[in-house]
């Protein structure tokens, strides 16, 4: 067997066109690397610069953030702060415990509890009384 009756018994036409669409793929590869070029070559002259922008941003993302909870946080602002303590001393009941307002205030999510009862206690807004608990100045 010569000629063409052989390439078509060994599968010659589908090796044919196999090598042509290698070829094909490799000069639209081969294209695109050189359309590309001068992008590749700027980031190389700028590396030092691209360098630093990348470390400045790891490090913004890298620093710690307050952690995230499902709960909204509240500002610190007293007034509001005063409307949801008050909802909660109205859960808990009057008197309570300062403890266990302090652990359903950071179960609700609100923003920085110690320190907005320090405030409120300091406002005068929250009392203690004379059996170690404390109440809500109405």
């Amino acid at each position: 067997m010569l000629g063409i009756q052989a390439i078509s018994a060994q599968n010659g036409w589908q090796y044919a066109f196999l090598g042509v669409c290698i070829v094909f793929s490799g000069l639209i590869l081969l294209s695109f690397v050189l359309a590309q070029l001068h992008k590749i070559l700027n980031l190389w002259e700028n590396r030092s610069s691209i360098g630093q922008q990348l470390r400045e941003r790891w490090k913004k993302e890298a620093a710690p953030e307050e952690s995230e909870t499902l709960q909204p946080k509240f500002s610190s602002d007293l007034m509001e702060s005063k409307q949801h303590f008050r909802m909660l001393v109205e859960r808990i009941g009057d008197p309570f415990a300062l403890p266990k307002l302090l652990r359903l205030a950071t179960k609700s999510g609100l923003h920085r509890p110690y320190a907005t009862i320090n405030e409120l206690l300091q406002a005068g807004i929250i009392l203690p009384d004379e059996d170690g608990y404390y109440t809500w100045k109405q």
